[in-house]
């Protein structure tokens, strides 16, 4: 190549980014991705499936309380060498305003959404 320079096609026009040198990391060629869900699985010891459901809930309630964009209706307790045997810890059913119920699953009387004074709703006693 004479004068020992790129391509025409790859070199950067003159006064590239307000400078005369190119910049040193370019714009990103693809759209950034929109948040994605994961999952963590916390682990620990408990005498029955009873106490170990009540154990859970409170991690979860705890959690949600410290990180309220922890998805409180998603979770779910397994065992630690079945996980395919999950079963949910919160109610979820869906509110008249699009609300999950975030009471323990097979809770008896009204659905409340999540939050100190949240909406009750359904046939309570």
């Amino acid at each position: 190549m004479r004068n020992n320079r790129a391509a025409y096609w790859r070199r950067w026009p003159a006064g590239a980014a307000g400078r005369d040198r190119p910049p040193l990391v370019g714009p990103p060629r693809r759209q950034a991705r929109p948040d994605r869900h994961f999952t963590v699985h916390l682990g620990f010891t408990a005498a029955d499936l009873v106490t170990a459901r009540e154990v859970a809930v409170g991690y979860a309630e705890a959690l949600s309380v410290l990180r309220p964009e922890l998805a409180i209706g998603a979770c779910a307790l397994s065992p630690a060498d079945a996980w395919h045997r999950a079963e949910r810890l919160f109610c979820g059913a869906l509110g008249p305003d699009a609300e999950r119920c975030v009471d323990v699953a097979g809770h008896a009387g009204f659905h409340h959404a999540p939050g100190p004074g949240g909406l009750g709703w359904g046939d309570g006693d």
